[in-house]
């Protein structure tokens, strides 16, 4: 019995210019860099995930846990936990498209531009859960 495909499957050929690949803005510029660089970009979009994600469980935590006592305190600060990760979430695929579309076009690569959004939420969303402690 012969399991092998009856049509050769598609690879991907510089010719493509991207037009198989899935977002083709990103992928239909320029050419393919070295591949440790788009791994590594990979990598830097998972770690964005997995830090939205933990934003978000944070949220969620404290609503689930109840702390801080206070309601107002704890819905706000919950609130800011989980649009700080919902935030890092579409940064992530921003950054991801922009550096990507960077390495292909041989640019510099962007800056974070959102370090400072973040930076603050975070700083609110602590404050808020450690006044609501106090109080």
């Amino acid at each position: 019995m012969d399991l092998s495909p009856s049509t050769p499957p598609e690879k991907y050929s510089p010719g493509d210019r991207g037009k198989s690949r899935f977002p083709k803005r990103v992928y239909s510029v320029g050419s393919d860099p070295d591949p440790r660089f788009t791994l590594a970009n990979e990598r830097t979009f998972l770690a964005w995930l997995r830090t939205s994600l933990a934003f978000i469980a944070a949220g969620v935590a404290l609503e689930a846990f109840g702390f801080p006592e206070s309601d107002e305190f704890r819905t706000v600060s919950a609130i800011v936990f989980i649009a700080i990760g919902v935030a890092s979430a579409v940064r992530a695929w921003i950054g991801w498209a922009k550096t990507e579309k960077a390495l292909r076009l041989n640019e510099s690569l962007p800056s974070l531009g959102m370090g400072l959004v973040l930076v603050v939420g975070i700083v609110i969303g602590v404050s808020l859960v450690v006044l609501g402690a106090i109080l």
